[in-house]
């Protein structure tokens, strides 16, 4: 990283804010300063009236004390790695940490209890009404608790990255729609852009994130590079993807126990428990819960990996799982292609659609940029994330990509999108169907507990006012929206019955933008209003104004001119990400279609037998 230079922190007095204040501009002409006390913290990382100085301010001041708090750790304890494993494994190590997050805890407790509707530090006078106090919080008091819950490590990024239940298991199914030759092709170019937008997301993380207006999730950077209303969009168009991958994970997982009762259960019924028990996620709001759950998932999903090949090797594919739910509907020897394959070995959709639906189940294999801000937000040193990251597209790329030619090798056409369907014999085939439920369970739990963060905090308690979730009634309306969602998810997996199709659809219309369109923009955004500034422009933090000399888009103008190349280059990438979703999307309606077949009778899942 860049060197940092050194800034000077505001008075203390200047801590404390009116709710009249928070809602006033903090842009100014310099020609009438005035003092602009705000309050800092979760609440305030939404407030529309912080500009981008600010935010820039504030996050250089973080970076820079977490490189000296970094230097001070590892002088201490050695090895990261190596700590975060005593820490997990040892007793000492496990109350040692337990003990210094329950003090800093406690210290945030206290600070919240403290604090008024609008943000400001209060006591209560002798008719229980809220007074202002002469207690106010200090920004080391603050950081401190604020930080109690950043103690992520990028090891155990990896590990989050990498607990993905979908991708690895489509990617025969990308190499039986594309061949040898375009399928690696593929996954080598998605998986750059893939890693080029993951380390555009930490660098605009790292500009505009601090202890005073943390960054939580994707929408976050969207608000302070392009305002409220973005803001609001990425928010929705997150719990939509979030909530989709839910269903996904309720059919796919149905389908695993059906397997493993050789269709002696009722498909639905499945479908029923799987809802049932998610429903008892909504009770886990912490992704620290389940992190060190995460790592066993990566281990069962290699297993998996194991259980494929040896499978495909000694044994022939189970064909009722291809005959059952794509265009392929007889049984002839196996045939790999160095190309594109002919229409005849197309599972889901002939001609151009059927290079789209493969990328659309790939993207599923890169698709972990989505939840790349919230894992930033627990991390204690977010500059060392790059790490994890890379590694993660690294191992996704290589492993998948290896794994997907394996398997294709042996099965050929008969590469489904969830592979451990069509293994044989049935020994093996339960248990990859045990190990998926295993790994399923935890992504389920994961998806839906940020699904539902984003769905009550970003887009009910944001936009149509719902209670706070830490308020008696705000708790309620949780735990209320849980068996909402669920349901939705029930019905929605239900009416697709066949799990390409619903998979290769968000793959295109969601994951394709998350992954490569969104942080396109965030960086063109990021980089035009650091290149915009003008001499005597920025945040002053002894009065808390921000100076521009104009704004509008002569400004944008003039920041795409100073970064014209990177400018045009990162917006030929959105671009590319655009078009890729627009074919994506049609080749997945073509795909459902031809599945679907003539005549508009579509067969739905709810039902006894098992659909596929």
């Amino acid at each position: 990283m860049e060197h940092i230079a050194p800034v000077t922190h505001p008075a203390p007095e200047l801590d404390v804010v009116t709710e009249q204040q928070m809602r006033k501009s903090s842009v100014a002409p310099t020609d009438k300063p005035e003092v602009m006390e705000r309050t800092w913290g979760f609440a305030a990382r939404v407030d529309s009236t912080v500009t981008y100085e600010e935010y820039s301010y504030w996050a250089k001041i973080e970076r820079e004390m977490e490189v000296e708090e970094n230097r001070v750790y590892q002088a201490e304890h050695g090895s990261p790695l190596l700590d975060s494993i005593k820490n997990s494994f040892t007793k000492d190590g496990r109350e040692k940490k337990k003990a210094a997050k329950e003090a800093r805890l406690q210290t945030l407790a206290t600070i919240e209890e403290k604090k008024g509707p609008s943000g400001v530090v209060t006591d209560v006078d002798n008719g229980g009404h809220p007074v202002q106090s002469a207690l106010k919080v200090s920004d080391a008091e603050w950081r401190n608790a604020a930080r109690a819950l950043r103690t992520a490590s990028w090891g155990q990024m990896f590990f989050l990255i990498t607990t993905d239940i979908l991708g690895w298991s489509g990617a025969p199914f990308v190499f039986a729609s594309v061949g040898y030759g375009t399928g690696v092709a593929l996954y080598l170019i998605f998986g750059i852009f893939a890693a080029w937008g993951g380390w555009v997301i930490w660098r605009t993380f790292l500009e505009l994130d601090s202890s005073r207006y943390p960054m939580q999730s994707f929408g976050d950077p969207f608000l302070r590079l392009f305002g409220v209303k973005a803001r609001h969009f990425i928010n929705i168009a997150q719990s939509l993807q979030q909530f989709f991958t839910v269903a996904i994970l309720i059919f796919s997982k149905a389908l695993n126990i059906e397997q493993i009762a050789h269709s002696g259960v009722c498909f639905v019924a499945m479908m029923v428990v799987i809802m049932a028990v998610g429903m008892l996620g909504g009770f886990i709001r912490s992704l620290r819960k389940i992190g060190w759950i995460s790592n066993a998932a990566v281990w069962m999903n290699i297993v998996n990996f194991i259980i494929c090949m040896v499978a495909c090797v000694h044994f022939a594919p189970y064909y009722p799982a291809i005959t059952k739910s794509t265009l392929i509907k007889s049984i002839e020897p196996v045939k790999v292609f160095a190309g594109i394959p002919p229409d005849a070995y197309q599972q889901q959709s002939p001609g151009f659609a059927a290079t789209f639906n493969a990328v659309n189940t790939m993207v599923y294999a890169y698709a972990g940029a989505l939840l790349f801000v919230a894992f930033l937000s627990e991390m204690r040193h977010p500059l060392d994330f790059w790490k994890g990251m890379f590694m993660a597209q690294a191992f996704i790329c290589i492993v998948y990509m290896f794994f997907g030619v394996f398997v294709y090798s042996f099965y050929g056409q008969y590469s489904a999108n969830n592979i451990v369907n069509v293994v044989n014999p049935y020994g093996l085939q339960t248990a990859g169907n045990v190990l998926r439920l295993l790994s399923g369970w935890i992504a389920i739990i994961m998806y839906f507990n940020i699904g539902m963060k984003t769905v009550y905090l970003e887009v009910f308690q944001a936009i149509f006012k719902f209670p706070s979730i830490v308020e008696k009634k705000g708790k309620f309306l949780w735990y209320l929206l849980g068996p909402c969602y669920w349901i939705l998810a029930f019905v929605v997996a239900g009416a697709v019955p066949n799990l390409n199709g619903i998979v290769s659809l968000v793959g295109a219309v969601f994951m394709m933008n998350f992954t490569y369109t969104f942080p396109g923009m965030m960086y063109i955004s990021n980089i035009i209003h650091k290149a915009a500034e003008l001499p005597g422009e920025g945040f002053n933090p002894a009065t808390r104004v921000t100076t521009r000399h104009d704004d509008g888009l002569k400004r944008w103008i003039r920041g795409y001119k100073k970064t014209w190349l990177r400018s045009t280059v990162a917006f030929v990438y959105v671009l590319l990400g655009l078009a890729c979703c627009g074919m994506g999307t049609w080749a997945a309606i073509e795909g459902l279609i031809d599945v679907f077949g003539p005549g508009g009778t579509v067969a739905v899942s709810f039902g006894c037998p098992v659909p596929v």
